[in-house]
């Protein structure tokens, strides 16, 4: 019987790789340095991009005893590996995955990977700067308290180094752990603009994290904005704008979302439509980029184009309704967060254009717009719900009953 041979296969492929992780788990603790090391190198390298291994190794208790091994090695050449190994597997356990952020931080290792960045070793301070960034993307990341003195000076310690990582590590912090007004302008009054541009000049990482700094620190902060333009004579708004054109997705998807910071703090800046259109046309072509990148330019557009008639009819003349509906259409199932993002955006060009409505509408989408209300998650389904209420404007698709029909409206209700 082929499916009980399959299972039994199954079953027995299962029991092997859970007997490996536990034996790889068991000499994570052992006295011999190059046991340990072995070990540490097979934890990382199993649970690079892969969630369920990470979460069989967080069961067995992996974390905590990697960070003991973080903690018993000292500064000494002869430690130099493990140390390296230990951060780069707490860091890949960090990365992208909420569940191993908590056990990272929970096993204590925080201090300890601070501890890297002032290591003789370039390698291990690397290893300690990128372990700490793939913290600081999370919400999880411990408070920076910009208030403290000694926190600010750290701050910049980190933005002055030359090695990229650490300086990168710096931006990440700022990205992260800045989220009130109180905290901007201490930030800017500090020189902190002066200070991250620079790294828009530097490698693919510290360009990146600076996008995202930059984005953080001049949002809904028109004073900072002012200072930014200012800097020698527009030079960085003209590198952030020209950035949207770079090869790398990501890198055009944080510049623009840089751009669309800068224009609904300050739109003044924004007067050539040249700009305007092709700042559109990234952001949808940006939305079928697989993973976060897409989910983000998502969100992006969205926010560029709330309540904003002169830039709405710019998506729609670049057929972006009928662009968003056809990734809504696809089979493959969309993060929570990029659906969000697509129906607020469907919301935003339906809210004011009826040639918008008219189109949205004429795409059949009334099943995707039932799902969506129907959604596990709060955000899609109130996404959902603003964007049926804006395309519901529609006096002529409204008279002719296409919206109040029984299967449409239970939903809501």
């Amino acid at each position: 019987m082929p499916t009980t041979t399959s299972s039994s296969s199954s079953s027995a492929a299962s029991s092997s790789s859970g007997n490996r992780q536990a034996d790889v788990f068991s000499r994570l603790a052992s006295s011999d340095p190059e046991v340990k090391l072995k070990a540490l190198r097979e934890v990382k390298n199993q649970i690079i991009g892969n969630r369920t291994k990470k979460l069989s190794f967080l069961k067995l208790g992996a974390v905590p005893a990697i960070a003991s091994a973080l903690a018993d090695a000292d500064d000494s050449d002869e430690c130099n590996n493990i140390l390296v190994q230990s951060a780069a597997a707490l860091g890949s356990f960090a990365c992208g995955f909420e569940a191993g952020v908590q056990a990272v931080l929970d096993a204590g290792v925080f201090p300890h990977l601070l501890r890297l960045l002032t290591n003789p070793d370039e390698k291990v301070v690397d290893a300690g700067a990128r372990s700490l960034r793939m913290i600081f993307q999370s919400n999880l990341a411990p408070k920076y308290d910009f208030l403290q003195e000694k926190n600010m000076e750290f701050l910049f310690s980190l933005l002055n180094s030359e090695n990229e990582n650490v300086s990168g590590l710096g931006a990440s912090i700022i990205a992260h752990a800045c989220g009130t007004s109180v905290e901007q302008r201490l930030l800017c009054d500090a020189g902190v603009l002066e200070k991250l541009v620079i790294l828009l000049d530097g490698s693919l990482s510290q360009r990146e994290a600076c996008l995202e700094s930059l984005a953080t620190v001049l949002k809904n902060n028109p004073e900072a904005v002012s200072h930014f333009v200012g800097l020698e004579a527009g030079r960085y708004l003209s590198s952030v704008t020209e950035f949207t054109k770079d090869r790398y997705p990501r890198t055009r998807l944080l510049s623009c979302l840089c751009l669309v910071v800068i224009y609904n703090t300050s739109p003044s800046y924004f007067l050539n439509m040249g700009t305007k259109s092709s700042l559109i046309t990234t952001l949808l072509e940006l939305l079928n980029e697989p993973g976060q990148s897409g989910d983000d330019a998502a969100l992006g557009f969205s926010c560029l184009i709330a309540d904003k008639e002169d830039l709405q009819k710019l998506a729609y003349e670049a057929d972006a309704v009928k662009n968003i509906v056809d990734i809504l259409k696809t089979d493959s199932e969309l993060h929570p967060k990029r659906l969000q993002g697509l129906f607020l955006s469907l919301a935003e060009l339906c809210s004011k254009l009826e040639d918008c409505r008219c189109s949205f509408l004429s795409l059949q989408v009334l099943d995707l717009l039932i799902n969506a209300l129907r959604h596990k998650n709060a955000d899609v389904r109130t996404a959902a719900c603003i964007c049926f209420r804006n395309a519901a404007r529609s006096v002529k698709n409204l008279s002719a009953g296409r919206l109040s029909q029984e299967h449409v409206m239970l939903p809501l209700v």
